[in-house]
């Protein structure tokens, strides 16, 4: 799930959202919404969260999990739906919205209205997204680089080793919102990440629950929807006259210039096993000093790193987080220059973060 950075960027305490959820709502760290309802939230237990999928694998022949990977990926081209999804975390929050989906042709359309929280409505077509705060007539202007805002876990990138870190199992059908669905268990092979059980409708591959679990099976975190529309009578012209529609509202653009960790003067030391880098922004706006986002992923989970010169008075002290799935840490980097402040931000375990922050280093 790709989390990117929001915000002033001072406080990795502070709520993002995918998602937005955007993937994803993802109310635990700093993140550039780079557009999509990101949602923390949730019940009291893995039965609360209705995990009781069948142990047993039945069925088809197993599918790997690549083949798993492509299906789910394919299933987001579905022509158009419309439903109300809820994501919830195991510490009992929980947050809903509305979503509208269109496909046409290359061109995949999204409108997300938040049902919670504070009023949004946030729009995607392609990577192009626009978030519209009501109550403060601002719009937000960004890129996204997810495939999609529901679900938000599926990142997919070329060349991810995935199946060198995940193990795939069938574990039988269910029924979510009304449709039959193929569940299939996602297992970890190592300590640094998560495992994802997933509900994936069974005509069209289309993913329609998800849950992210810890290495004993608890459930951290849900999205589901509640209820569904296959096929629904969605029009991309009528979206994107919404998109366009800005007249009382004030437009801003997000702050944001892609750069290189070395260009930054940061590395790590050593790698973690399965994730690799993937982009890395830099923002600057009057409010705070340039803050560096740095994104790595294993194909499925996402790791943001934070880096920003440290203010005494903006910065809190040092510790740990977590929300649902989404952990945070932070702490304070002496180096030769000057003290800096980071964080690292992720649906990862902790001891991941521990393990990215104890690599990070100021180059030579």
């Amino acid at each position: 799930m790709t989390t990117v950075l929001q915000g002033s960027g001072s406080n990795p305490a502070l709520c993002l959202p995918a998602s937005g959820w955007r993937r994803r709502l993802r109310q635990a760290a700093l993140v550039w919404c780079a557009g999509g309802l990101v949602t923390l939230a949730g019940a009291q237990s893995g039965a609360a969260l209705g995990g009781g999928a069948p142990d047993r694998p039945i069925g088809p022949p197993q599918r790997s999990v690549a083949e798993w990977l492509v299906r789910l990926q394919q299933a987001s081209r579905v022509p158009s739906y419309m439903g109300t999804f809820v994501v919830s975390s195991s510490s009992g929050a929980m947050s809903s919205a509305r979503i509208w989906h269109v496909c046409e042709g290359d061109v995949q359309i999204e409108r997300v209205e938040a049902l919670t929280g504070v009023p949004r409505s946030t729009f995607r077509r392609n990577d192009s997204v626009m978030t519209f705060l009501p109550e403060a007539r601002v719009v937000k202007l960004d890129r996204s680089e997810s495939s999609g805002i529901f679900p938000n876990l599926l990142n997919l990138g070329q060349g991810f080793p995935t199946s060198d870190f995940y193990a795939a199992r069938e574990l039988g059908q269910g029924r979510v919102a009304g449709f039959d669905a193929d569940i299939v268990l996602l297992s970890p092979n190592d300590e640094w990440r998560f495992g994802y059980r997933i509900w994936s409708e069974k005509q069209t591959g289309l993913v329609i629950k998800t849950q992210t679990l810890d290495r004993a099976g608890k459930v951290l975190e849900q999205a589901a929807f509640s209820e569904l529309q296959l096929g629904a009578p969605v029009h991309g012209e009528k979206l994107r006259r919404m998109m366009g529609d800005t007249d009382g509202y004030q437009v801003v653009k997000a702050e944001r210039a892609r750069t290189t960790p070395d260009a930054e003067g940061w590395q790590l030391k050593t790698a973690i096993p399965g994730f690799k880098p993937e982009n890395c922004y830099r923002r600057s706006d009057s409010k705070a000093a340039p803050l560096v986002q740095w994104i790595f992923s294993d194909g499925l989970a996402t790791v943001s790193l934070f880096m920003e010169p440290f203010d005494r008075q903006r910065h809190p002290s040092e510790g740990s987080s977590s929300i649902g799935a989404t952990h945070t840490l932070t702490r304070r980097l002496h180096d030769r220059a000057g003290d800096w402040w980071v964080a690292a931000v992720g649906e990862v375990p902790l001891v991941t973060l521990q393990a990215f922050l104890q690599a990070l280093q100021r180059r030579p």
